[in-house]
């Protein structure tokens, strides 16, 4: 009997990995989630859950049956998931970041430590590089059989409420729920390797022998550009990524940023590793991109796009780490300035000194004079 445990009960769970496991054939789907109204709301519709999926030219509904639900916080459910955990041949957390592993950790180690024999694979879709080591650490080196692995989750998503549901007639994830589940299509997510992952059930995952290039593509290609064009769709006003597809200008910009920019230094940096990088392989991977970003059945909003900006202008992330990156393959990075620039001034506010003192607290040290080059370096480009 295969057993699913989905650790999470988001979009990207329900859209990707329950869904995969559903198409899989596995025996038993099981979710844990600390929501007690959501629950609630699985139990009263028997274990049916319904998720929304945005094509290319329409919206249709995918529904998934035999789901049972248990809150890790309730004794009673805690240790109905140690014994499911013990029997889980494939686990998926889908989690708001790797800090919240500390919740799940001590049920899941004791019920992977009830059976030591049994093999565990989990994926981890905490949109953080490292997330497997971090779990992998966590549950120490006394659990064995058990193998963390990272994943590139290139499927876009968000939560609709009850009074969008209605308007646009979706459809909530059951019947008590009073919230819905909107995923992309698109379904190819890759993952790490581990011995056996072979014989894996849930379906839609791709394996890949070295992951880390897939992921920085992802955060430098995908999560760069997707912001850019946010940032610059919200200067002119606009409210959802689906009109920028008609603006001729800053699609242009975006696709122009997306190969001449992070994607030669990523087909630099990754020459030789496959063919997405190469000149060919990330042109194809912008333009359907782009592409998915517009799609107008996700009604994606521009300020979702654009939110959390201290994070996003980090060190590593999105933009700051794109440019950083670009600057490092000795490519200047003048479009997706652009987008540091108004995300900056956002933040900060308009003068050169207030995005000066700005990054000064955000980027890690040495901020003593004399700044190290690619602090200056950057800080012109914003500033520029």
């Amino acid at each position: 009997m295969s057993t699913f445990l989905g650790i999470g009960f988001g979009p990207i769970q329900t859209g990707i990995f329950l869904k995969g496991a559903f198409e899989g054939k596995m025996d038993r789907l099981v979710i844990a989630e600390v929501d007690q109204s959501l629950v609630d709301a699985v139990k009263a519709a028997d274990g049916e859950v319904t998720i929304n999926i945005a094509a290319a030219d329409r919206i249709y509904q995918e529904r998934f049956s035999g789901v049972e639900i248990y809150n890790p916080t309730i004794d009673a459910d805690r240790d109905r998931l140690i014994e499911i955990a013990a029997e889980a041949d494939e686990i998926a957390t889908a989690l708001p970041g790797v800090d919240f592993f500390k919740f799940i950790v001590p049920w899941l180690k004791t019920g992977f430590l009830c059976r030591p024999d049994r093999t565990h694979f989990i994926y981890t879709a905490e949109n953080n590089n490292h997330a497997a080591e971090v779990l992998a650490e966590a549950l120490g080196n006394d659990v064995e059989n058990c193998y963390c692995l990272n994943t590139v989750v290139g499927k876009m998503s968000g939560v609709i409420s009850e009074a969008e549901g209605a308007e646009r007639k979706l459809a909530m994830l059951c019947g008590t729920a009073g919230k819905g589940h909107l995923v992309e299509e698109f379904s190819q997510i890759f993952i790490s390797q581990a011995p056996g992952i072979d014989r894996r059930s849930v379906a839609g995952l791709y394996e890949k022998a070295d992951l880390y290039p897939f992921e920085e593509a992802k955060l430098y290609g995908h999560n760069a550009i997707h912001f850019l064009l946010g940032a610059l769709g919200k200067a002119k006003g606009y409210t959802y990524m689906s009109e920028l597809a008609a603006v001729d200008e800053l699609m242009a910009l975006a696709e122009q940023a997306f190969i001449e920019e992070c994607g030669a230094a990523l087909c630099k940096k990754y020459a030789g590793v496959d063919e997405l990088f190469t000149a060919a392989g990330f042109k194809n991977y912008a333009d359907d991109l782009l592409k998915r970003m517009t799609n107008p059945f996700l009604t994606d909003a521009i300020e979702r796009i654009t939110r959390d900006l201290p994070r996003k202008l980090g060190w590593n992330d999105r933009i700051i780490g794109t440019m950083r990156l670009a600057l490092d393959q000795d490519i200047t990075p003048t479009i997706i300035a652009r987008g540091a620039t108004l995300a900056a001034t956002e933040l900060f506010g308009e003068t050169n000194e207030a995005i000066t003192a700005g990054c000064r607290a955000l980027w890690p040290a040495p901020w003593t004079a004399p700044w190290t080059a690619e602090h200056q370096q950057l800080l012109e480009l914003i500033l520029s």
